[in-house]
């Protein structure tokens, strides 16, 4: 099974252009924070150690996937991401 999530290019050919589209968005929610690139952000970046994050950064980036993606997300649960795939994840979590 690939749990690699594609990009909104790849996601007409394979079905998946929801999960595309909002990872594209949550790319976006992430750069716009921390001023990078989203072409850098991959489900396997890390916060911390890839993306410079600090804490007052990580607790913005919840904030704005909870505003963007309209869900709210436990403190426990948002003390445990420390990826970008974990955030992926816990959104569709959240929509189930």
């Amino acid at each position: 099974m690939n749990n690699k999530i594609p990009t909104a290019g790849d996601a007409w050919e394979s079905g998946e252009v929801c999960l595309a589209m909002e990872f594209d968005k949550l790319r976006e929610v992430i750069a716009g924070i921390l001023s990078v690139d989203p072409k850098e952000i991959t489900e396997e970046t890390t916060f911390l150690e890839d993306l410079g994050a600090d804490s007052l950064d990580v607790y913005q980036i919840i904030m704005g996937i909870e505003d963007a993606f309209q869900i709210e997300i436990p403190a426990e649960k948002a003390e445990r991401i420390t990826t970008v795939g974990e955030a992926v994840e816990l959104i569709k979590s959240s929509r189930e």
